[in-house]
């Protein structure tokens, strides 16, 4: 059984474990009142909706990684011995599992924006612990030998590490704005990262970006406009930290491109989004953490005039286009790298 065959399976799984699971953890989440009002002037839902609906999305993907991560631990002849890092999988899914309970718990009990920060930076240290540290990164302009692999040094690996994923996981968090956009960007992100991924051989990180893939197209029909339930700091905050976390498992095994590169390209949209909403609230003398309207989601709506589900898929259509850079970058540097070796 070839790897990218599993990643399907996975993929496969984890959206039909998510679409199944989502109506059980809407009927909780009503159950215990945890839901999103709309008396916030920034929110665009017109009805009280159930918010932690990343429970669904966690159990989908947890579910059809565990599976493989089960047949690969029976070492059978289906899977090539030590083509799946048991290390890695491990680690995520026990990382995901710290980020979604921050999450959950900020759905909740509405953390203070600096207590949610520090939990996160937390998780972070963590993970760091447990190994998925940015140490460095292959040179695809130099041959193989001891100038190929680029080292940090200590002080600047771990910073860069907790900024990576505090990064990533408020960037992700904040697109979290529209019905369906999160889980539809998630699912076209997780396409294009599992092309490049194949691509450059990393079977971990193709098997878990298809995993959430599939797990996010099995919550999407029930996020999209009108949304029946969302998906939370819970949600957000999880695949934050998985797109952090494959992102950084890519930078030590393969090429720059697998790595940092591509993630940030695929996922520039939310990464500027954030990265032009803080500059704005920081030179406006207001607090980074101030919810507003100021998202490029939130302008195609209040500003432009696009309905929801306009605004949704042309923010689609801009990952796609995104995702195709990416992936050409990807197997551009891929080639150079092999041609220079």
């Amino acid at each position: 059984m070839n790897i990218d065959v599993l990643a399907i399976i996975a993929a496969v799984l984890a959206a039909i474990v998510t679409y199944l699971a989502t109506p059980l953890v809407m009927r909780l989440a009503t159950h215990l009142e945890i839901i999103d009002g709309t008396e916030d002037e920034r929110r665009v839902h017109e009805t009280p909706t159930p918010r932690i609906g990343g429970v669904a999305v966690f159990f989908g993907f947890a579910f059809a990684l565990f599976t493989v991560l089960g047949i690969a631990l029976t070492k059978t002849h289906f899977i090539p011995d030590g083509s799946i890092s048991t290390h890695d999988l491990i680690g995520l899914l026990f990382g995901s599992m710290l980020i979604l309970s921050v999450g959950i718990w900020d759905d909740v009990m509405q953390m203070r924006p600096r207590n949610k920060f520090i939990a996160q930076a937390i998780v972070a240290s963590i993970s760091m612990l447990y190994g998925f540290t940015i140490s460095g990164f292959s040179n695809p302009l130099a041959a193989h030998g001891a100038d190929a692999w680029i080292s940090f040094p200590w002080w600047v690996s771990l910073p860069l590490t907790i900024v990576w994923y505090l990064g990533m996981m408020n960037a992700i968090n904040f697109i979290d704005g529209l019905d369906g956009l999160l889980s539809g960007v998630t699912a076209i992100s997780c396409v294009f990262l599992f092309g490049a991924a194949m691509l450059h051989g990393n079977t971990v990180v193709a098997l878990v970006v298809l995993a959430l893939g599939g797990a996010a197209i099995g919550f999407l029909p029930y996020n999209f406009n009108p949304a029946k339930i969302f998906l939370g700091d819970a949600g957000s905050l999880f695949i934050g930290y998985v797109f952090a976390t494959v992102s950084i498992i890519g930078s030590s095994k393969t090429e720059i491109a697998i790595g940092l590169l591509v993630p940030l390209v695929v996922l520039a949209l939310p990464i500027l989004d954030t990265a032009a909403v803080i500059a704005r609230r920081a030179l406006g003398g207001r607090r980074i953490t101030e919810a507003d309207r100021g998202h490029f989601h939130h302008q195609l709506v209040f500003r432009f005039g696009l309905n929801q589900r306009q605004a949704v898929l042309f923010i689609y259509a801009t990952c796609f286009v995104l995702g195709a850079v990416a992936l050409w970058l990807a197997g551009g540097l891929h080639h150079l790298t092999h041609w220079i070796g």
